[in-house]
């Protein structure tokens, strides 16, 4: 950029003293703007004024959601849908400063994701409104800047309008959000455009498309050079083109390059390059940007499925809701890469983002851990859906194309990306005027990306399947909701037709997995869900005798505040099926063993559409000593035999007749339980499950002992009761008393029970299942962040995590 480095020092240390954040370790045009902020839940009158006093608000930095921090109630607007968790209107206002020297750089504010309905003020002006929370865009503030003087940022966030969504959404300014400092000349923000053409292991052809703005008075002629470079930061080949810059305009231009021996990118490998772009002109540098990418190639066709760098590859994909379990909304970019990290320990190798665009921190994860997406703009079109009135369909007239837009030009360039879904279960789907919607949004995106096929997800809920054929001919790639077992049929009808199921229930995981495997049509599945969320309070629950009946649609099933059909539960946990889950679709695991909860003895467990029986890795059953409990095991050996205390209950076959898996029905008895895999009539694999004493312990695991002290990174603290022999006592529900002290503090404490409604905020909660969660948010300053946990009757546990600077931060 076309600024020196001592100016660029100065206006740091400005911003630095004003928004209490540290210099960074390099200056480059996007300078973190997170930190700094005040807020005020409620209406203010004149809050976007210059000259409004805050003195009072409270301070804190970004991401921020205020909905997670409040108590679920039955009286709340958002209801079952939003997790029963507050809405409502709130402020925020950053103060800072911009040195005079500055004077002539383009200034902009880029806000990720504020939920929802926000206007952005600067020095009292409105910058505009922005209604849907999961779009991200940019205001040019540099009209409107005082250089030399302070400036004032005020956001107004108006989540009052309920209820606008089916799920926990959270309320605030709950992505990042990033100042840019740039010269007039300069890239446009998502305007470079990298694609890879024609893709062998000998060689690739890359495009890169980039738009340089020249928003001063003036022609100007400049360089631009343009490096690739792979995963070591080698440059492997670079072109330099001079080129002549019209004032005032957008000057559009692309470059070539063949790559030899690429490195492709894929699930397993998912290697990454680098595009550095230079805009310069003698000793004046104008600009900088740097786009990661990957070289791969993708096709989908009715004979071979879906192909990755031509091999086949089936999607064992789950859906995602955008919430972070127990932090809620806040898109901090720890949590984001932990999300990925756990589907993808899960066995997962494709994700779709029901029923929105997620953050950037989410898809860089997808692309540097190897995760395939379906990106998704929205859940729904011009018609609201129950109980919704204030959805989406509010705004789709007016909004629909900036919305769409701002999808596919932020996300194009993600690898891991590989289709587009415009939309969810479509009220309108059996319309005739739904058939023209698809193609104005499917045509939207193809103009601005052809490189990927465009889908939605459909389903029919008592309506003729045969209707939605004009609609499913709008798409590239028929998406089916629970529907699958219509694929078949389909096929011999409009035997063209590419099928990906982008919902299923998740009991019907081998059903599924049958289909998918044994048609190439079929690309693949997506099971509801990946991971249990907060909202649509009840969806997946099993309950009690005297507990209330139906799905979670037809009652107020308060407590309940979240959703409990994920594979995984809401502190990171893998429930059974997901072990079963995959290990019907890879070969990382072929043995498993867990335990169906037995009824109880007032009656029956009873389950709703996307539940699984409560099944759990427990040996611990008091009181149900001689009775017959049922021991499910999953196997990819032809057979297993089942071990209590080293006698032979039985062995029983396990092959895909058998859905490879099978129950074992025995009278529980205190001890160990070992499940074993024979193959060739050898006994090859043992899981063991032991009964575990009283409790005695607390257990404290981090998933790193050490955090960047920038006060954005996470440390993720698992507790755990144990008997004196460190075994998980898995009935324990002790309440447990955190504390801290040094640079950290505590920003969620929780466990996995939905019906459990303490505030996750709270220093205090209970274990379930024998386990909870802690999150550590680090602060700017270095030192030894020391967690304590305490708990009556059990010994009290401590754990050390270091906050420094880390490296390749």
């Amino acid at each position: 950029m076309k600024i020196k480095a001592a100016i660029l020092t100065i206006f740091i240390s400005i911003l630095m003293f004003d928004c209490y954040y540290k210099t960074p370790k390099s200056i480059d045009r996007a300078q973190n703007f997170n930190y700094g902020w005040k807020f005020y839940l409620g209406d203010v009158e004149y809050a976007q004024r210059k000259d409004f006093d805050d003195k009072n608000w409270r301070h804190l930095d970004l991401p921020h959601d205020w909905s997670i921090e409040g108590e679920t109630n039955v009286t709340n607007p958002s209801g079952g849908d939003g997790g029963f968790y507050p809405t409502g209107i709130g402020w925020y206002r950053k103060t800072f400063k911009v040195p005079t020297d500055l004077k002539g750089q383009n200034v902009s504010i880029y806000f990720e994701g504020i939920y929802m309905n926000s206007e952005v003020y600067i020095n009292g002006h409105s910058l505009g409104i922005q209604p849907y929370g999961y779009t991200s865009f940019e205001y040019d503030l540099t009209p409107f800047l005082k250089f030399g003087a302070e400036n004032v940022i005020a956001v107004k966030v108006d989540n009052s309008q309920q209820k606008n969504s089916r799920w926990y959404s959270g309320s605030g300014i709950y992505r990042n959000v990033t100042l840019y400092v740039v010269d007039k000349i300069h890239f446009k923000n998502w305007g470079t455009y990298i694609t890879t053409p024609k893709v062998t292991e000998q060689n690739a052809t890359l495009t890169v498309e980039s738009i340089i703005e020249n928003v001063s008075n003036e022609s100007r002629e400049v360089l631009l050079i343009t490096e690739i470079r792979d995963q070591e930061g080698t440059t492997i080949t670079e072109s330099k083109k001079h080129l002549e810059l019209s004032p005032g305009n957008k000057n559009e231009f692309s470059e070539t390059f063949i790559i030899e021996n690429p490195r492709l990118w894929s699930t397993d490998n998912p290697n990454l390059y680098t595009a550095h772009l230079f805009v310069e002109s003698g000793d004046e540098k104008f600009d900088h940007i740097q786009k990661s990418f990957g070289i791969r190639s993708i096709e989908f066709s009715v004979e071979n499925g879906f192909v990755l760098n031509d091999k086949k590859v089936i999607l064992n994909g789950g859906c995602v809701h955008h919430d972070n379990g127990i932090l809620g909304a806040a898109a901090y970019n720890k949590a984001e890469v932990r999300k990925v990290k756990l589907l993808k320990e899960a066995g997962f190798n494709a994700v779709r983002t029901s029923h929105n665009p997620p953050s950037e921190a989410f898809l860089n994860a997808c692309d540097s851990l190897g995760m395939l997406v379906i990106d998704e703009v929205f859940d729904g079109w011009r018609t609201h859906k129950d109980p919704t009135p204030f959805d989406y369909s509010i705004y789709f007239d007016k909004w629909w194309k900036h919305d769409t837009e701002s999808m596919v030009l932020r996300d194009r360039n993600h690898p891991s990306i590989i289709m587009w879904s415009i939309g969810n279960e479509i009220m309108e789907r059996t319309e005739p005027s739904a058939v023209g919607t698809a193609k104005m949004l499917a045509n939207t995106i193809h103009n601005l990306d052809s490189s990927r096929p465009v889908t939605s997800a459909m389903t029919t809920w008592g309506q003729g399947w045969e209707i939605f054929d004009p609609l499913m001919a709008a798409h590239d790639i028929a998406g089916y909701n629970y529907q699958l077992h219509q694929a078949e049929s389909d096929h011999e009808r409009v035997p063209s037709r590419i099928i990906v199921n982008t919902e299923s229930y998740p009991a019907n995981a081998f059903f599924i997995w049958d289909l998918v495997s044994t048609h190439n049509f079929i690309v693949g599945d997506f099971v509801w869900t990946a991971m249990d969320y907060l909202g649509e309070s009840g969806i997946g629950r099993y309950y009690y005798p005297g507990e209330p009946d139906g799905e979670h649609w037809e009652a107020n099933l308060y407590p309940w505040h979240g959703a409990y059909c994920g594979d995984i539960d809401l502190t990171g946990w893998r429930k059974p099926i997901s072990h079963y889950r995959n290990l019907l679709y890879n070969d990382t695991e072929r043995l498993y063993v867990a335990v169906k909860e037995p009824n109880p003895v007032d009656g029956e467990i009873k389950l709703t559409l996307w539940a699984v029986w409560p099944t759990w890795e427990s040996w611990n059953w008091p009181g149900h000593e001689g009775k017959d409990i049922q021991v499910e095991v999953y196997s990819k050996y032809p057979k297993v035999r089942l071990y209590l205390n080293k006698k032979l209950v039985g062995e029983k076959l396990t092959t895909r007749e058998q859905e490879f898996k099978t129950v074992f029905t025995l009278p529980f008895e205190k001890g160990e339980l070992v499940a074993v895999g024979i193959e060739n009539e050898k006994e090859v694999e043992r899981v063991v499950l032991k009964t575990a004493g009283q409790p005695q312990n607390i257990r404290l695991t981090t998933d790193t002992g050490k955090i960047n002290s920038d006060g954005q990174d996470l440390s993720y603290v698992v507790i755990e009761i144990t008997d004196e022999d460190g075994l998980l006592e898995p009935n324990a529900v002790n309440e447990v008393e955190l504390s801290i002290s040094g640079p950290g503090k505590i920003v969620a404490f929780g466990n996995a029970n939905l019906k459990d409604s303490t505030v996750y905020n709270d220093k205090i909660h209970k274990t379930w299942k024998g386990r909870a969660l802690a999150i550590i948010k680090g602060e700017q300053e270095e030192g030894e962040i020391k967690l304590e946990a305490r708990s009556s009757g059990l010994k009290t546990a401590s754990l050390t995590i270091i906050s420094e600077p880390l490296a390749n931060e």
